[in-house]
């Protein structure tokens, strides 16, 4: 029997409320057993009920709780859950990223009454990769293009882009599922409309009208990747309502908060908070993605931390002065100059500022420097935060033309 034919079987005696994930992240313990041929005879199938008196045994299981949508059978869904089965590995990697931000999202869909659906919808958006950038400029979780961020009150500027930060924009996912919901009354129009635009799906939506045909999402003549869209989403609910249908293992993800919010404040940077906080610099990117440079910004801010960390990075920090401070550059400053006076090359500098060139560095502009801060222990950064340049990335001189060879 080959595996086209296998997993055919499988998805044949899945119920319609059965679900599947989406093949873009990396799952942290997710594994799959080998494949199993079922009996498909049994003529009735059973209907499968859940005691919500119960404490729900882990997070997955509490999604499933909150399953609201009317479920889409459609060979789209079909399709792409055999691609997804398809691809352990990407499947892997799909829960690996979700486990830290899952629980935050399930809270915040249960506050307002919302369908837990919604909470897989990262897996199709951006793979749960909070630093995901597509061609058309949306970040984030949940991709925002900048127009929609600022229009949900997304800051975006030299410090922060909050269409990274995973609670921020989370709300604004939120806010915009929750008005195309209404405007629509029905899921699988609000999602399609998150993916496409409101205007995209109501002229679809009215031509087909005009002709006498469906206005359901399933008719709309929609582009491509609109089309599989909600698929993509109720294949990852076909396979997180019924694994063991699939012979998958979900990874354990306990039903709590992975982390907290402290405040932090200027003059320290990322790399000193992780220190502080007895975590890996990863780690703390991965809770703190909307940064945009090495250095927490002016003011307090919100830093989010493993639960399990925070009462250690409030001890250490109580007795930490700001190692960072701002430098105006003068009118006829030289860069070179700056750099001289703390310590730094002309290169970190312009890497600690996000600047690629010292053509960027104008008079008057506010510069990043160090006030007793290991400038060394920020330059990894470069691998992690989108916009900070690596040393490489830095142009210490005017870019000259090539000459021309003489005919």
């Amino acid at each position: 029997m080959t595996r086209s034919v296998l997993l055919l079987l499988l998805l044949a005696c899945a119920p319609a409320h059965a679900d599947a994930p989406d093949a873009v992240a990396d799952g942290q313990g997710l594994s799959t057993t080998d494949a199993r041929v079922l009996d498909i005879a049994p003529p009735e199938e059973p209907i499968i009920t859940v005691d919500l008196t119960e404490k729900a045994a882990d997070l997955w299981d509490r999604i499933r709780r909150g399953f609201g949508m009317p479920d889409l059978t459609t060979p789209e869904v079909t399709e792409r859950q055999i691609q997804y089965l398809s691809h352990p590995a990407a499947l892997r990697r799909l829960f690996e990223r979700s486990y830290r931000y899952m629980y935050h999202i399930v809270d915040a869909l249960e506050r307002r009454g919302l369908p837990t659906e919604i909470a897989l919808l990262p897996m199709v958006e951006s793979g749960f990769n909070p630093m995901a950038y597509s061609r058309s400029k949306a970040a984030g979780l949940w991709q925002f293009v900048p127009s929609t961020g600022r229009y949900f009150n997304l800051q975006q500027n030299d410090w922060v882009d909050e269409r990274r930060d995973v609670i921020a924009s989370t709300e604004a996912a939120l806010d915009y599922l929750e008005r195309i919901y209404d405007m629509h009354g029905d899921w699988h129009l609000a999602l399609a409309s998150y993916n496409a635009g409101e205007g995209t799906v109501q002229r679809a939506i009215r031509k087909n009208a005009a002709a006498g045909l469906s206005t359901e999402y399933a008719h709309l003549p929609l582009r491509k990747e609109t089309r599989d869209y909600v698929p993509k989403l109720q294949a990852l609910k076909n396979i997180l309502a019924r694994p063991e249908l699939f012979a998958i293992d979900l990874p354990h993800v306990p039903n709590r908060h992975y982390f907290g919010l402290v405040n932090s404040p200027a003059g320290i940077d990322l790399a000193m908070a992780a220190e502080y906080a007895d975590t890996s610099l990863d780690e703390l990117v991965a809770l703190n993605p909307a940064f945009r440079r090495p250095v927490i910004p002016e003011g307090n801010q919100r830093l989010a931390l493993p639960t399990d960390k925070i009462d250690t990075f409030k001890a250490r920090l109580a007795e930490v002065k700001p190692r960072w401070k701002t430098y105006r550059l003068g009118k006829t400053e030289r860069l070179a100059n700056v750099a001289l006076k703390f310590n730094l090359s002309v290169t970190q500098l312009l890497q600690i500022n996000g600047l690629t060139s010292p053509a960027q560095a104008r008079p008057g502009r506010p510069l990043l420097v160090p006030a007793g801060a290991d400038v060394s222990s920020v330059l990894p950064l470069s691998d992690l935060l989108p916009e900070f340049p690596a040393a490489k990335d830095v142009r210490l001189g005017p870019r000259r033309k090539p000459k021309r060879k003489a005919r």
